[in-house]
């Protein structure tokens, strides 16, 4: 199926396709069907707006003539056609024409229409019955008016009032209009008819027919009809519940107000809560350990108990709902709103309040998200847990308010800062209860520190193992080094790591740690947990720590599986991006560092993925980051209260003109890509797509960066002048810089170029590099007479560096991830740095590259969410928008 993918934010993508998305999304679309110019009929995808999306429509608009506005239907109805029939590829309607095939005979004019709603040719077989087809195009233009709200200057509403009696139960239904203009200008229908409002008589109309369409939507509603003059209407108990529960949505879609109580559109849950603070002792004693106070497999006994909302019912709420329940009725009043119930479901209600039950930390954490019902038959809502101590602290997200800083341990060989404390402190305390936490500070805030701290302020007998990627292992021994040079340290990786078995590693291990010396740490990368999981998964660590952790967000990856295979007491990642590219690998990371806390990935896909990236759903999005910020801990630089001395840093795009040779090859393969692109589909079509814009890239890099030549560089790309000017100024003052460029071929011959223009020998990192030859470059450059030029491979160079002698970092082409960017950037804006740091991001204007430049911006709130990442969703496009992003304009041309 081909569809942007939901990762992706709408103000990323052009115009036309995010309107036609937010439609189909939305399910605002309807199948209809019109007459070309030529006589044939058309099946065609129209949207369905609603009276809410007028100010949507308008923005879209630059005037108000109406040839533009019949511009922007056709455009939108185009879009949202070609995108509807993009998704059903592939779908259970293919099922369908495939069935229609086996029919004998001809199809008939509406088997014939459905077909081509979704077939590869919208117009439908010619006919004789010309007839049948009029009848057909006017009949579904009909059906879709009566399903639109009209687009005049009154909206009519309906207020829901409480019964005068509580006997009678008969609940009052007013009519009232309101100005479209005026919101606040509201007035009773009834003022209306008599002719005492301030709207115009000629709206008549109008009225009438809002109140028709009312009635088709509503017919609980159609007594109106039988007045004279229709007002208000009384509703019995049944009818008000069809009404509430299957046309509040209809209504509200075609335009409506809707005044309804509050009982019902925020009204309280009538259900059944877990209480664990019961008298009754838990089934087994609480696991010991140094914070002894919770383990989440250790059995917690608990108690059925009756709530609304938040509160218990007492006896005689209770009383109310049996005597509701028996007289069959739907609404009862508690606590003096009115509340819905379930007849049939008061019966079970009342049967398991007050039973009792055991259940694990874990079983209980997935009841309060939702993920488990503890046996709970489906018609009884479980409210929630209530406990006391440090389970319900964890429940209701408040351990980072529990974890008390801890000050720098004696033994460490240096002074963390305040919040550095803070994070040991809560690394610590999560530690003693069992659990395992994500330290997601900010790139530059000192994770590694914070890290070796909980060593010594938390040590354990077994040894600990820190598995990061290969071009960390020696910025870690460094580390270790200076702020616990007392730790034992023994890295595993390379032909001379240990091949013995998993007994004779531990007795290794053992003997590096000596009489009365702290448990010893291992280094290792992925890779050599993957290739040596049959020796690591039989250790037993004390501590397994997973840097970078960003590298495990596909949990179905080989790496991955092995790292979920060791054996630690405690779990800690540290990252700088939790959710780099969708919310799945957010899972990923709690199912590594608390298994099954957020259920399977198919249970947590429906409940959190799909409502937040795909319906942008804020309520669902805020219940996630509720549910995980006790195991997250994630401080920002930009946060002056957490690292007030951190100069600051200076981003800004530095715009580029394309040579004329470069102009004329960047056409070139536009014209080739849109003519693949055009003429092929599915997976064929998105590599050609894929291929053809890292050539565009790398034309925008430079001619023989694309024609890969081996020809002359000066004086031919409007990028590499730049890079220049910005050198002569930089290396002028004697400062350092970082240049960052994901295509290695093209480093290499940015390297020898620099070298041949300023002398010395620019440094040059790249993923060919072994680790020892990374680790020598870094030193050489943080020499006060070292290069002042680093290259470096944005994937191998990205992160895990510290980079801090340079103080301006050049991104020479651009990774379209701004997390990825970041990453880079913060090589030499963290800790340590002194000076201002000077971002320069190249964009060649009048390219796709200023397009994707001006998308990544606006979707960069989006960072802690969801962010689309790499040019895949480039490759979802249609021919039309893929020329709108990529065409060259104007002003990419050198004057």
């Amino acid at each position: 199926m081909a569809e942007v993918p939901p990762a992706l934010s709408l103000a990323a993508l052009p115009a036309g396709l995010q309107l036609a998305t937010y439609f189909v999304d939305s399910g605002r679309v309807v199948p209809g069907l019109k007459v070309d110019p030529d006589g044939r009929l058309r099946a065609q995808w129209w949207p369905l707006p609603a009276a809410g999306d007028r100010e949507l429509l308008a923005a879209h608009l630059t005037g108000d003539s109406l040839e533009e506005q019949q511009q922007l239907a056709e455009s939108l109805a185009d879009a949202v056609d070609r995108l509807v029939r993009q998704r059903l590829e592939g779908s259970a309607a293919q099922a369908l024409r495939s069935a229609s095939r086996h029919r004998r005979g001809p199809p008939a004019l509406p088997q014939a229409w459905l077909a081509a709603l979704e077939g590869p040719d919208p117009h439908l077989a010619a006919t004789a019955d010309l007839a049948a087809e009029a009848a057909l195009v006017t009949g579904l233009h009909q059906w879709v008016r009566e399903g639109a709200c009209g687009g005049g200057s009154l909206q009519l509403c309906l207020r829901l009032h409480e019964p005068t009696s509580p006997r009678l139960r008969r609940w009052p239904v007013e009519l009232l209009l309101r100005s479209v203009i005026d919101p606040s200008l509201m007035v009773p229908l009834a003022a209306f008819w008599a002719g005492e409002s301030p709207f115009p008589v000629d709206c008549f109309e109008e009225v009438l027919a809002q109140l028709g369409l009312l009635t088709r939507l509503a017919p609980e509603l159609g007594g109106l009809l039988e007045q004279q003059a229709p007002a208000s209407l009384d509703l019995e108990e049944g009818a008000l519940l069809s009404l509430l529960r299957q046309r509040v949505s209809v209504l509200d879609e075609a335009g409506f107000g809707l005044l309804l109580p509050s009982w019902w559109r925020h009204g309280q849950r009538l259900g059944l809560r877990v209480n664990t603070n019961t008298n009754r002792r838990s089934s087994t004693n609480t696991p010991a350990g140094d914070g002894g106070g919770l383990n989440l497999n250790a059995l917690v006994s608990f108690q059925w108990q009756a709530v609304l909302g938040d509160r218990p019912l007492g006896k005689a709420e209770l009383a109310s709902l049996q005597k509701a329940a028996a007289a069959k009725r739907s609404l009862v009043r508690l606590r003096g709103e009115w509340t819905l119930i379930e007849p049939n479901a008061i019966a079970s209600l009342l049967r398991h309040a007050g039973l009792e039950g055991d259940a694990s930390g874990t079983e209980l954490l997935h009841a309060n998200l939702g993920l488990s019902r503890l046996g709970l038959p489906d018609d009884l809502p479980l409210v929630g847990v209530e406990a006391s101590g440090p389970l319900g602290e964890l429940l209701g997200g408040e351990l980072h308010s529990r974890a008390t800083p801890i000050p720098t341990p004696a033994d460490f060989n240096g002074e963390l800062r305040p919040y550095q404390e803070r994070g040991l402190g809560w690394l610590v305390f999560l530690g003693w209860l069992g659990l395992g936490a994500c330290l997601a500070d900010d790139m530059g805030l000192g994770k590694t520190a914070q890290l070796i701290a909980a060593l010594l302020a938390d040590p354990l007998e077994a040894p600990t193992l820190v598995v990061a990627p290969v071009s960390l292992l020696g910025n870690w021994s460094r580390e270790l080094q200076r702020f616990a040079p007392q730790l034992p340290v023994l890295i595993h990786h390379g032909p001379g790591r240990f091949r013995g078995t998993a007994a004779a590693f531990k007795r290794q291990l053992a003997s590096e740690r000596g009489k009365g010396k702290p448990a010893p740490v291992l280094l290792t990368t992925y890779g050599m947990v993957s290739r040596d999981l049959p020796l690591l998964a039989g250790m037993g660590f004390g501590r397994l720590v997973f840097d970078e952790a960003q590298q495990l967000k596909n949990p179905y990856t080989a790496q991955s599986k092995a790292a979920a295979a060791l054996r630690g007491e405690r779990r800690i990642a540290l990252t700088g991006t939790p959710v780099e590219n969708r919310l799945s690998e957010l899972w990923a990371l709690m199912q590594l560092l608390n298994p099954g806390l957020l259920g399977s990935l198919r249970q947590f896909r429906d409940q959190f993925a799909l409502p937040i990236e795909r319906d942008h759903d804020a309520e669902v999005a805020a219940r996630l980051q509720r549910l995980t910020a006790p195991f997250v801990l994630r401080r920002l630089k930009s946060d002056r209260g957490i690292l007030p001395d951190l100069p600051d840093k200076i981003e800004q795009s530095e715009p580029c003109t394309l040579s004329n040779e470069q102009a004329s090859l960047y056409q070139a393969v536009v014209e080739e890509l849109l003519a693949a692109a055009e003429s092929s589909d599915g997976i064929e079509r998105r590599g050609l797509v894929l291929a053809g814009l890292t050539r565009l890239k790398q034309v925008c890099n430079h001619p023989a960066h694309y024609l890969a030549d081996g020809s002359a560089l000066p004086r031919r790309s409007g990028k590499l002048d730049r890079v220049e000017e910005l050198l002569d100024t930089i290396l002028d003052a004697g400062e350092k810089v970082l240049i960052f460029s994901q295509f290695a071929a093209w480093g290499e011959r940015l390297r020898a170029h620099l070298q041949g223009r300023y002398g010395g020998e620019p440094l040059w990192l790249h993923g060919g590099l072994t680790r020892r030859v990374r680790d020598a470059m870094v030193q050489r450059f943080a020499e006060v007479d070292g290069p002042l030029i680093f290259l470096l491979s944005l994937k191998a160079g990205g992160t895990g560096l510290n980079l801090t002698a340079a103080a301006h970092v050049i991104h020479f082409d651009r990774w379209w991830n701004p997390a990825v960017e970041d990453q880079a950037t913060d090589r030499a804006h963290r800790i340590g740095q002194r000076r201002t740091v000077h971002v320069h991001k190249l964009v060649c204007s009048g390219t796709i590259e200023e397009r994707i430049d001006a998308m990544i911006q606006s979707k960069r709130d989006l960072a802690e969410r969801v962010v689309g990442t790499g040019e895949q969703w480039l490759t979802e496009l249609s021919t039309t928008e893929l020329r709108e992003v990529i065409s060259l304009r104007r002003e990419a041309l050198t004057p």
